[in-house]
């Protein structure tokens, strides 16, 4: 079989990735012991190769161009695969080691995971984590990442799902806006009060309430003057504020409970949850280290809720 790549097409590939990376060819050039000129004759060679244009370049810095945008996220992926081939060939991946990089919901990672990652890393010092904060869906292959969590995970063949947790919903208010605004007794009273909405980044539609009534679940599109999206604690600052009502998850708001300092409300209708689960690409070299946090994560986990594997 004929070979598709050589030993100048692979170098001309790490030289690539180093510039697309660095932001320079000198400073690529410095970074693997090669002349800036090395690293322009390889990204040309490439350019040549594919007939694109990987770079914009101008006198004092180059820039992706969209190809080699999308060109440069593959090539580092397989780059990246074959050190692991290497490493784990080789015996060098006994202790977990390289970069973990994870995507979370902002709620959970400030209340779930960041909180757990000074003791992972005291466990496995030679993982360093990278942490993307945030509830848009991340493309696995493209970005690079190695696992996230997320709500609601639409089934998916290409990944494994390991459920975290349901989530129990709670909601509150100050109780100075209590005081001024009234205590809602019944889901019917939610119309005469301000209550903080949520809007879905994805699909701009603002979440429904969850609730029980008489024992059936049923949900709620309630009615604000706030409106917050992406980050799910703008809405618990508010509420915290004395804004308004807020349907909440209660991990979130476990101290201010206790304090006093928010107050839980319609209880007769609570009781609903939304489930939180772990996401990793299907069918493809787990890293020593993705699978030391998921082991490390599923046992911290089990005092969150109920363990269920899916």
């Amino acid at each position: 079989m004929r070979r598709q790549f050589d030993d100048v097409l692979l170098g001309s590939i790490e030289l690539f990735c180093l510039a697309a990376e660095i932001g320079s060819f000198t400073g690529a050039a410095l970074a693997a012991g090669v002349t800036p000129a090395a690293v322009s004759r390889s990204v040309s060679r490439l350019e040549a190769r594919l007939g694109v244009r990987l770079f914009v370049r101008t006198t004092r810095s180059i820039r992706l161009t969209e190809g080699g945008l999308a060109y440069h996220q593959q090539c580092r992926g397989a780059l990246n695969q074959m050190l692991e081939a290497e490493r784990e060939l080789m015996g060098q991946q006994q202790t977990p080691s390289g970069t973990l990089r994870i995507s979370i919901p902002t709620t959970y990672g400030h209340h779930r995971i960041l909180p757990l990652l000074p003791e992972f890393r005291r466990q496995y010092p030679q993982v360093q984590v990278d942490i993307h904060l945030g509830n848009r869906n991340i493309d696995f292959v493209d970005e690079g990442y190695d696992m996230a969590i997320r709500v609601r995970a639409q089934p998916d063949s290409g990944l494994i799902a390991r459920h975290l947790e349901d989530a129990a919903l709670v909601v509150v208010a100050t109780p100075d806006y209590l005081a001024r605004a009234g205590t809602p007794q019944h889901l019917d009273d939610l119309v005469q009060h301000e209550c903080i909405q949520f809007e879905l980044p994805s699909s701009g539609r603002r979440i429904a309430w969850l609730f029980n009534d008489g024992g059936r679940p049923c949900e709620i599109l309630t009615q604000g003057a706030y409106v917050c999206s992406d980050d799910v604690l703008g809405g618990v600052t508010l509420a915290k504020h004395g804004a308004g009502l807020f349907q909440a998850y209660r991990f979130t708001i476990e101290r201010e409970l206790a304090e006093g300092s928010l107050v839980e409300v319609l209880q007769p209708y609570g009781g609903r949850s939304r489930p939180f689960t772990l996401l990793y690409p299907h069918g493809r070299h787990v890293p020593l280290r993705l699978r030391a946090f998921i082991d490390f994560l599923m046992d911290k986990q089990k005092g969150w809720g109920q363990v269920r594997v899916a």
